[in-house]
Parts: C-alpha cells; sequence; structure tokens
C-alpha cells in the first residue's frame, strides 16, 4: 500500500491535468454548408412553383445577418423568432453585414441535434407568412446560417430584394 499511496499524488496529478485538457479543447462543429446550399435550392424551387422566372443567388452580407442571428437564438432560448436578444431585427442585422436593400427572414428551431432538410421546408412551407417570402419573386438574394447544439438546431435565412427581380 506505500506503493500505491506514494503515487497517489501524481496520479490525482494526472487526472487534473487530463480534466484541464479536456476542458479547454476546441469545441467541434460542423460544416453545413452542404445543407445551406440545399435551402437555397429548395426556395429557388419554390419560387418558380410560384411562377418566378428570376435566379436566386447566394449573398455573403445576408449570410452573415443569418449566421448573426442563427448564434444568438441558438444561445438564447428565451428568442423564437426574428427578433434579436439585442431588439435587432432582420433590416438591422442586414444592415450591419453592409447589405443595402429590404430583407426578409425565416428561422426554424428544432429540439434535435439536427434537422432534415423535409422537416425545415415543413416548418416553412406550412407557415403562410414564410411561405409568402419564400414564394415572393422579388426575392433575388438569399443568405442561410444553421447551427447545431446537442439540444437544438436553428437555421436562419435572410431574403434579400434588388428590385431587379421578375416575375
Amino acid at each position: 500500500m506505500t506503493g500505491l499511496a506514494s503515487r497517489m499524488p501524481a496520479l490525482a496529478t494526472l487526472g487534473i491535468l487530463a480534466i484541464v485538457a479536456t476542458l479547454e479543447m476546441p469545441v467541434a462543429s460542423a460544416d453545413n454548408s452542404r445543407f445551406n446550399n440545399g435551402v437555397v435550392a429548395n426556395v429557388y424551387t419554390i419560387q418558380h412553383q410560384a411562377g418566378c422566372t428570376n435566379n436566386l443567388t447566394s449573398n455573403a452580407q445576408l449570410r452573415l445577418a443569418a449566421q448573426w442571428h442563427t448564434l444568438d437564438v441558438l444561445n438564447n432560448r428565451d428568442l423564437d423568432g426574428d427578433i434579436g436578444s439585442d431588439g435587432s431585427t432582420p433590416q438591422d442585422r442586414a444592415n450591419a453585414a453592409g447589405y443595402r436593400g429590404v430583407v426578409d427572414e425565416t428561422v426554424a428551431i428544432n429540439p434535435a441535434i439536427a434537422i432534415s432538410g423535409i422537416e425545415l421546408l415543413n416548418q416553412w412551407y406550412y407557415n403562410p407568412a414564410y411561405m409568402a417570402i419564400m414564394q415572393n419573386c422579388a426575392n433575388t438574394e438569399i443568405g442561410v446560417w444553421s447551427e447545431n447544439s446537442l439540444d437544438r438546431t436553428v437555421v436562419v435565412a435572410v431574403y434579400g430584394r434588388s428590385g431587379r427581380a421578375t416575375l
């Protein structure tokens, strides 16, 4: 027992170092770009089913505005829509990201580690206000961002109107 007792401080130190190393490891983050690009493609399809003939293009400034709100909603459980924890609106966030144009936004919150494209479209498709946003032919630009935690997934799409859309 004396041999083990003499090793206890060293074992305790190793255990503490292992815990500290684990706590300081960066959190793994998923690359949701394929999912986000799929959202853009699905909105394009919905627009064309509604009779739009325009192209829908990804916009980095709208994507940044979507990213900011996605992270805000993911980390602030009281949020469940367009208004940010700082009181910002979709238009405020788009302006702050450098976008100059009128915007709309759709938000999906799924109480799980992930969301499928079908689940997302079901949330937005059957919400009349969101469906109207997706079908609006004037929305020619889009930015999509999604984030996951162990018990929540948030997807935000910010739609921009440049005024060049055709019906």
